[in-house]
């Protein structure tokens, strides 16, 4: 994404101690070199050539969450991505007053682990077919609507179909934009019963690449999530969740 976006890419690592051995962040030359946009072996100025700017940073502290936070509030971000492990979601699991996805009021894509993304570790190309966006009245769907449309015109995904599901009763979903998109199509879903049940079932019917949905902070999706439901979405669901602040004006990378 940032490759496409000709944006920054910051990776940081926040420990106690705040020592880190360099060599154990994720090699960008490499993956660049395995997906053929590098030489093998170039030097760290080639990847500049390539429009994108990378920064590795090690944070001190006990808390990554609170390590995390202070740099954005530092240095600004408009997507947060974050690994989620089986064992969990680190940042909901424990006890942490503040989380990432919350409190930065940004962007925030949740990769699980085990799970296949949308953007191939093996050669780099982009597989964005089907996008399942849950809908209802609060907070407003539109937002996520609208990253979908521009995620997909960003990335290039010349077809696939977007899905709003509305769980509840027929005729009450939220009325929503749905704007023309170039080898796409809209459909639309109503069902009943446990929400976070339904979301999960639809994403594995619908073959979804990406769950798309909009939050209002505290009171919002993310919220829902910290309960008992929380581990079983980011557990089961097979594909990557992006959560947009409500309010946000959908961030540069895909604007």
């Amino acid at each position: 994404m940032a490759l496409i976006s000709k944006s920054k890419l910051v990776l940081i690592h926040v420990s106690q101690s705040g020592k880190m051995d360099w060599a154990k962040f994720p090699g960008v030359r490499k993956t660049l070199a395995r997906w053929k946009l590098l030489p093998a072996g170039s030097a760290p100025s080639a990847v500049v050539e390539l429009g994108i700017d990378v920064a590795k940073v090690i944070g001190r502290g006990s808390d990554p969450v609170k390590g995390v936070l202070r740099y954005i509030e530092q240095y600004g971000a408009d997507l947060i991505v974050l690994a989620t492990h089986h064992h969990g979601l680190d940042w909901l699991y424990h006890s942490i007053s503040e989380p990432v996805a919350r409190k930065s009021a940004e962007m925030t894509l949740f990769v699980p682990a085990d799970t296949r993304g949308f953007v191939s570790v093996a050669d780099g190309s982009v597989s964005l077919r089907n996008i399942l966006i849950p809908v209802a009245p609060t907070p407003r769907p539109q937002p996520a609507i609208a990253g979908a449309v521009r995620l997909v015109e960003q990335l290039s995904c010349e077809s696939g179909k977007f899905t709003l599901l509305h769980v509840g009763e027929e005729g009450s979903a939220p009325k929503v934009m749905t704007p023309d998109v170039t080898g796409w199509t809209w459909h639309r879903i109503t069902k009943q019963g446990n929400v976070i049940e339904v979301i999960l079932e639809t994403a594995r019917e619908t073959d979804a690449d990406l769950i798309l949905m909009s939050t209002d902070g505290r009171a919002g999706f993310l919220d829902a999530l910290r309960g008992s439901h929380s581990e079983r979405v980011l557990r089961q669901a097979h594909c990557p969740l992006l959560a947009i602040p409500e309010s946000s004006h959908v961030a540069a990378f895909i604007s």
